[in-house]
């Protein structure tokens, strides 16, 4: 058993000295479930030991799908694969390899600065780790022959996890945290790969927007969740789709913080300047029409009017 978790990892995740006896590392496992003892006097390996601690995922054959696939293609379609990989790592030993890995394949964008030229990530490292952190937690395990994926292209990175989400795409930055694998989730909490707070989408709206990227999408397919964050575009580049999603997570951002979306703080979010804050105008007038915000004070002046989510 012993040969099949990486034991050494879970101590030092929790911060914890090692044990000099086998009987002491026995019995902290046990106690966080990660393994159970069994009348005959032997030991078990439990799903969630397996799943965080596995030094092979491959060697527990109902979990091997359940490592995380990355893919790197070339271009913006899956026509033609440039590398293909599966971890085999538990999730709570795995995870920083993963993300560390990802930055590597990533490209970065150069920024001219007024003395030097600096290396910027095309996407923000706190958004990539939430986004991962969440296909791995919120994934329905029930669903056989399928596990998180992350896919890169040349300019947008795929997140997807099986299982549809247990709240709506819409309500994920101001819904209340709910998992189905809540050992999974508190053991990740406690060796801070997750929050439980339900605030890492906040996180990765607030980031885009600091990076000036497109918004993110959120979509579901029949089994699956997929979270999609975009390269940089200029605002003109953007479609109306783009800018509409843009105007509604910045509302809904804001309305979690306690504050109201307007003309100003819009403007901001894109970047865009005053003498064209009728561009923006237009933006918040479709988004309207779409149903996803409303007039916080609809007597107030165009400029002054303010405006929350639809469902607020």
């Amino acid at each position: 058993m012993l040969k099949l978790i990486d034991y050494p990892s879970y101590f030092d995740l929790v911060n914890l000295p090692l044990p000099e006896g086998r009987e002491g590392i026995l019995n902290a496992l046990e106690a966080d479930k990660l393994i159970s003892a069994t009348q005959a006097g032997k030991w078990h390996i439990t799903n969630l030991g397996a799943i965080l601690f596995a030094k092979k995922l491959q060697d527990f054959q109902h979990l091997a799908r359940k490592a995380v696939r990355l893919v790197q293609y070339k271009g913006n379609s899956r026509v033609e694969t440039v590398r293909e990989l599966e971890g085999n790592k538990g999730y709570a030993v795995g995870f920083e390899g993963l993300i560390d890995y990802l930055k590597t394949l990533l490209p970065s964008n150069e920024e001219i600065g007024k003395a030097f030229r600096k290396e910027v990530p095309m996407y923000p490292e706190l958004a990539i780790r939430e986004l991962a952190a969440n296909a791995i937690i919120h994934q329905d395990f029930s669903l056989t022959g399928t596990g998180p994926m992350v896919e890169l292209f040349d300019t947008r990175m795929e997140i997807t996890n099986p299982g549809i989400p247990l709240v709506d795409t819409d309500r994920f930055l101001d819904s209340p945290p709910r998992s189905r694998n809540e050992a999974l989730a508190s053991f990740m909490r406690r060796i801070n790969i997750c929050e439980e707070r339900g605030t890492g989408i906040d996180k990765v709206i607030f980031q885009t927007e600091l990076y000036q990227l497109p918004a993110p999408l959120f979509e579901v397919t029949e089994h699956h969740t997929r979270s999609v964050l975009f390269g940089h575009r200029e605002f003109a580049e953007m479609d109306k789709e783009d800018r509409i999603r843009a105007c509604y997570q910045h509302c809904c951002l804001k309305h979690v913080n306690r504050e109201h979306m307007n003309n100003k703080s819009l403007r901001e979010r894109f970047a865009i300047a005053e003498k064209n804050s009728a561009m923006v105008s237009r933006i918040i007038k479709d988004t309207v029409h779409a149903g996803l915000i409303k007039p916080y004070d609809a007597d107030a002046g165009t400029k002054a009017m303010r405006y929350v989510p639809h469902w607020y």
